[in-house]
């Protein structure tokens, strides 16, 4: 059973390294756990629509490319429906029991493929709030560190 979190390009800010790490040793208690990080395009100038759409088709591709057909894929998507903690804790209980492979899916800071809305499992916003995809990074981390925490009847350490 393993939890991964896929996400374009990497954050250049030691506070949010630092988080990443210390949630990610805090999650591997329970599952085998990775962040991977995949090439997000940059651009000189700013974009045209047409360059953003294509070249979110492009990010999705290389994304989709390393998922398998057996892995949930939870899809941050400030689009979506929020949960609760309690009601996420559930879900990925629920969902770790049927199906012990997770992946969590962030879009770039231009938005999300629509080929990864087409495979996603579950779709999540975390909040109305806007958040850079490397901060929404931080913030599932820790959402899922504490739905295990829920799941296991331990205490929340703060």
């Amino acid at each position: 059973m393993k939890i991964r979190f896929i996400i374009p390009g990497k954050d250049k800010k030691d506070f949010l390294s630092l988080g990443y790490k210390d949630y990610l040793t805090k999650i591997s208690k329970y599952s085998k756990v990775s962040i991977e990080y995949v090439y997000e395009k940059s651009y000189l100038s700013i974009p045209s629509e047409k360059e953003i759409e294509d070249g979110l088709i492009k990010e999705g591709e290389n994304i989709l490319k390393l998922i398998t057909d057996k892995e949930f894929v939870f899809l941050i998507d400030i689009h979506s429906s929020e949960l609760d903690t309690l009601s996420f804790a559930r879900l990925l209980k629920d969902t770790y029991s049927i199906n012990g492979n997770i992946v969590f899916v962030f879009g770039s800071s231009y938005g999300l493929s629509p080929l990864l809305r087409k495979r996603a499992n579950y779709s999540l916003s975390l909040s109305r709030l806007t958040f850079t995809h490397y901060e929404a990074l931080l913030i599932t981390l820790e959402q899922v560190y504490r739905a295990f925490k829920i799941n296991n009847n331990e205490v929340y350490d703060k």
